[in-house]
This record gives structure tokens, sequence and C-alpha cells, in this order.
């Protein structure tokens, strides 16, 4: 371990057109079997958000734990929790999408899980591998807790709830993400170019949902304010943009 760090973890929540969900996340944060030592809020402006009250869980959530939280007068997008994760100083960070609740023992898969692969991978909640030529994000497979597997999945991305050392932040910023999209894409990337480090989806087996990394996805993921939902037809081709600016720059997919 790194002089100073212990082995500890800052989890950081998302809220943009969805804050109705934050209490739910920050209770099942605050309900793992491994304790997240610090959570922060990154708060997106949307009429959503600066209509919710905040004060609603102030009183006896944010206060007792010491829950930090950012708010902007801005919509930073996809990319502006993870500026955040810079200033992280725990070991580990972990990120989750503003509709993902995880299970109770979803950290202590990810610990369980991250030291099978060395060096240590990216860890996600849904993982894409890329099909056909690898230039364009359709086809795809997926494995995670959309499709569930047994067994460590490697992948070419992953999203939804990300856990990872908190050290591989800085590969996000080597090269300028696509500030409309691809996030998670763009930071396994650089991981992968810069560190040689893979991403790993942890088991997501039917009869342990207590280790999954998000338990209403189906039921919250497809609400009319979803990225991919909203405007499903851009979306896609901006992440087809994405996966072409990425393989320039080197990125090698599982089937190339």
């Amino acid at each position: 371990e790194e002089k100073g760090v212990r082995m500890s973890i800052t989890t950081i929540l998302n809220v943009y057109r969805r804050p109705e969900h934050l209490r739910y996340q920050i209770e099942a944060i605050l309900n793992q079997s491994v304790k997240s030592d610090q959570i922060w809020i990154w708060v997106n402006k949307s009429k959503e958000s600066d209509r919710f009250d905040f004060e609603s869980i102030n009183s006896d959530l944010i206060e007792e734990h010491d829950i930090r939280i950012v708010r902007n007068n801005f919509n930073w997008k996809f990319c502006g929790r993870f500026s955040l994760a810079c200033m992280v100083d725990t070991e580990y960070t972990a990120i989750f999408d503003d509709d993902t609740m995880p299970g109770v023992n979803w950290y202590k898969n990810c610990l369980e899980t991250i030291d099978t692969v060395n060096p240590r991978p990216i860890l996600g909640g849904v993982g894409d591998i890329l099909r056909g030529d690898c230039m364009t994000y359709f086809p795809l497979d997926k494995e995670g807790w959309s499709q569930p597997n047994y067994t460590a999945a490697e992948v070419d991305l992953a999203g939804h709830a990300w856990f990872f050392p908190a050290s591989y932040i800085k590969y996000m910023w080597l090269e300028k993400p696509m500030w409309e999209n691809g996030e998670d894409m763009h930071f396994s990337a650089m991981c992968q170019i810069h560190g040689g480090i893979k991403t790993i989806v942890p088991p997501h087996a039917k009869n342990d949902k207590s280790r999954w990394s998000s338990l209403r996805g189906m039921e919250l993921g497809v609400s009319d304010v979803a990225s991919y939902c909203n405007n499903t037809d851009k979306f896609l081709e901006e992440r087809t943009d994405c996966v072409k600016k990425l393989r320039n720059l080197g990125w090698a997919p599982l089937r190339v």
C-alpha cells in the first residue's frame, strides 16, 4: 500500500434528473457490508435537481455521515463526477449512475474480485464487449446485472457502477474525453492504453443478488429522462464516434 493510504473507499453519487433516488442510494451505500469512508454527491444542474429539497435528507443522513455535496449551476454531463474523483485520497473510488442501487455485498464482491487480476482492474456493473470489426458501438454483448455472469468477466468497457484504485483516475485525463458521451468507454480505453489495465465485471449470479451492482436497473434505467431512452439514435451515434476516436488512439477491444 502507498504510504498514508489504507484500505478505504470514497463513494461518488451523481444527481441530475432523478434526485428522488438519492436517499435510497445513500442508504444502499451505508448498508454495505464493507463500509465506505466517504460519500460525495455531485449535482449537475437540471430543473429536477434545482427543485429538489436537499435539506429533506440533510438533517438525518448528510450531517450524521459527513456527506459532502458539490452543487453546480451547469450540467457537466457524464465526466463531471470523474473530475471530482481527482480529489479522492482513499485507496479505492466507487462511482454510481443515479439509477443504480447496489446490493449489500457489492463492495465485498469488488474487493474479492479486484486482486484476482494483475494489475488490479477497473470493475464495473455492466460490461460491453464490442463485436464485428469493433469500429462501431453496436452490435455488442453484455455482462453484469443485465445479463448475469457467474464468474468475473473481462469486457471492453463497463458502466452504471465503477470500482477502481483511486490512483487510476489520472489515466482518464491523459486525452480529452468527448464531453457529450462515452465516459465509461474513455476511462476503460485510457487505462488499457496507458496502464495495461483491464476492465472486469465481477460475478452477478442470479441466486445471490446481494452481490449485484444494481438491484433496480431494469426498473429505473428506462425512465424518459435516461440518456439512452431520451434520444436513442443520437446516443448510439455519439458512442460510435467515441469508439472510432479511441481506436485511433490505440484502444484494442477484446475481439480485435
